[in-house]
């Protein structure tokens, strides 16, 4: 110990530029490591929501929960498989093992989703796998009631007003709308009055297509008394 006091009297001026070298060197390596309030303490996972208007929640657990979970079941390294079904939408979360690649982990489960074609209900939108998120990201639940809107009326307002707002705000990944109703067309087929009129049920189904089907605008000229 005296020795390394000796020696560092002697040379005070290597000593000196060796502590301004730490202090430079340590100022920048403060700068570009990443930092966070809190430790990843949680493994890698990937989540998977999926969106199917106008099922009930069973149904949501029966007809894209389950086969989704059975399409993922098998992955390279996973280790756990969790569902949760609600109404009109499903989240099947894939938990991998400790320090398996991310991105190697969402490259299975895309191509396992590629299986699926066909499988879901044709109401069932694609599904779709969430933005990599730290495990304390999910900082917020916000519960929407009324007394006077229906909730498809909820439904329309969270997603073209609310939504929007919060995904403008920055470092905002995603926001996840559970429980929401959209608005239906329902068309109610009596088959002796088909039969009455002639008209079979794939003409009802291309009729109802053809005026739900977006076309593009037009204009009429008519010619009036006063119009030269």
């Amino acid at each position: 110990m005296r020795w390394i006091v000796s020696l560092a009297l002697r040379l005070r001026v290597v000593v000196a530029a060796l502590a301004v070298l730490l202090i430079v060197f340590g100022v920048r390596a403060a700068r570009d490591t990443p930092l966070d309030v809190f430790p990843e303490f949680s493994p890698p996972l990937v989540e998977v929501q999926t969106e199917a208007p106008g099922l009930s929640t069973p149904e949501v657990e029966s007809l894209v929960s389950v086969p989704i979970e059975n399409a993922l079941n098998g992955v390279r390294g996973l280790k756990t498989l969790r569902s949760k079904s609600v109404l009109g939408l499903s989240s099947v979360v894939a938990i991998f093992q400790g320090g398996t690649d991310l991105m190697q982990a969402r490259q299975l489960v895309q191509e396992r989703l590629t299986t699926l074609a066909g499988q879901l209900p044709s109401v069932a939108r694609p599904p779709v796998m969430l933005s990599p998120l730290s495990s304390t990201s999910r900082v917020m639940k916000i519960g929407v009631t009324s007394k006077v809107l229906s909730q498809v009326e909820l439904t329309t307002l969270i997603r073209w007003t609310v939504r929007p707002r919060l995904m403008a705000i920055p470092g905002v990944a995603n926001v996840a709308i559970w429980g929401q109703r959209d608005r239906q067309l329902q068309v109610m087929v009596d088959p002796e009055r088909l039969r009455g009129h002639g008209v079979t049920l794939d003409d009802v189904l291309r009729a109802s297509g053809d005026a739900v089907r977006p076309a593009a605008g037009g204009f009429v000229r008519r010619r009036t008394s006063g119009w030269r």
